[in-house]
């Protein structure tokens, strides 16, 4: 089934992916963005504030709820998307959320819960898909790092980096699908400690840099440490860490 659908956050990571997939379906597709309309299919509207949102919701199928932020702003973004959602009529809205979010005491996870309850009372029909983090963290978390002469990681601490492009597939087939609530989590192929994914990324870098794992401190740090962001019987995704750094 075809519909017409929003996309918020569609010039990120994710959105990226997710376009052409929608596209490739037959699905009409909408980007909303807070920057003056570049071509027919981006719509102006702003989150935070709400303004354009209305306009935006008009008249869809489904919304994609690919943005986030500071987790704050996530929180007020998402309370006003449904907002102008409801208003519009009963658009199925799908929410793109993080594996441990009610496990692991952390702000930014506790807002995206946060923004999931706000989904799930909305009155909306509606679909919350979890995954695991992209690739692209694990490689943000070692070029942050390019001034320092080592690779600092949190010791006793794994991942399971899932790649963008996968989880855009999953989103697209359940944008064509009734809503479904709490789907099955999603997660990469891999369950990694920190250290050996930083050092498969200064391998693929010609780096010589060590890597260093470091004991880290907090709540936050600690769910990690008892993988509580993990999910490893659901490991669906296919491109593993290294294939995705020699792509």
């Amino acid at each position: 089934m075809t519909n017409l659908i929003l996309v918020t956050g569609g010039t990120g990571r994710l959105g990226r992916a997710l376009l052409p997939q929608l596209l490739s379906d037959g699905h009409a597709v909408r980007v909303l963005s807070r920057r003056p309309p570049s071509d027919e299919q981006t719509w102006r509207g702003d989150l935070l504030t709400g303004e354009g949102l209305e306009e935006a919701v008009d008249g869809v199928g489904v919304i994609v709820h690919c943005a986030t932020g500071n987790g704050r702003s996530d929180i007020a973004g998402t309370r006003n998307l449904i907002q102008a959602a409801v208003r519009a009529g009963r658009p199925h809205l799908m929410y793109v959320s993080i594996v441990g979010v009610d496990r692991v005491d952390m702000s930014y996870y506790r807002a995206k819960l946060a923004c999931e309850q706000l989904v799930e009372r909305s009155g909306l029909p509606w679909t919350i898909q979890r995954t695991t983090q992209f690739h692209e963290l694990m490689v943000w978390m070692c070029t942050s790092q390019r001034w320092l002469p080592m690779i600092v990681m949190p010791s006793g601490v794994s991942f399971q980096p899932v790649d963008a492009g996968e989880v855009a597939a999953r989103l697209a087939a359940l944008a064509g699908a009734p809503p479904a609530g709490r789907v099955p989590d999603m997660g990469g192929p891999e369950v990694r400690p920190a250290a050996d994914l930083a050092r498969a990324y200064a391998r693929s870098r010609s780096s010589r840099r060590p890597v260093v794992s470091v004991p880290m401190p907090g709540a936050g740090i600690r769910g990690y440490r008892e993988g509580r962001h993990l999910t490893p019987e659901h490991a669906d995704g296919r491109i593993t860490f290294d294939q995705f750094l020699a792509a």
